[in-house]
């Protein structure tokens, strides 16, 4: 059965760290996290949600100091939206470093990087002390879930732990960019 809590506690780095999934309030939806860092966890993501394994996921950072570890920032332009957008409802796409397992890219060379503004999402992702893969928390194919009672029966005893923060603010998915030939792109 899976435990609705409202405040972070250690039994959900534990489970992380045991490679399962965590459910957690970003200001655009919830997400379904599990450590970016293990194939065994990213692949429940797929699993869980019906997700086509050619989908590629999105990968949470607690800050912009972190990127550089994941990927590698190639020009000024990625810099300046980091710089600008990040912490926020931003993910920029940047060619990921080898400590990317393929399963969370597709198996491209590339990865989606976000660094949420949202308190508790950053307060979670502090506690793991690991990047997330973390889509929208919601069955493929079904809208993303921006509370609780969205979502909590399509993933009870899927997830050991949804974190309950109330009404995501934004309720859209994250706004993704590429820079491609020194241009933008969403």
């Amino acid at each position: 059965m899976t435990k609705i809590v409202t405040e972070l506690n250690n039994d959900i780095k534990e489970e992380i760290l045991k490679d399962n999934l965590i459910i957690f309030p970003t200001e655009t939806v919830y997400g379904i996290g599990a450590n970016a860092l293990s194939e065994k966890a990213v692949n429940k993501i797929f699993e869980v949600k019906t997700r086509a394994k050619n989908n590629p996921l999105i990968v949470h950072l607690k800050d912009k100091s972190e990127i550089e570890k994941y990927a590698i920032i190639s020009n000024q332009i990625e810099q300046k939206l980091i710089d600008t957008f990040m912490p926020g409802p931003f993910t920029i796409i940047l060619k990921k470093k080898e400590i990317i397992p393929s399963c969370v890219t597709a198996n491209m060379d590339s990865v989606g990087i976000r660094i949420p503004i949202h308190q508790m999402a950053h307060e979670f992702l502090e506690l793991v002390n690991v990047p997330i893969a973390a889509p929208s928390a919601n069955i493929s194919s079904r809208p993303s879930g921006t509370k609780v009672d969205d979502i909590k029966d399509e993933f009870d005893s899927l997830v050991p732990y949804i974190i309950d923060n109330g009404e995501a603010t934004i309720g859209l998915e994250s706004t993704v960019v590429k820079v491609i030939d020194n241009i933008p792109t969403i």
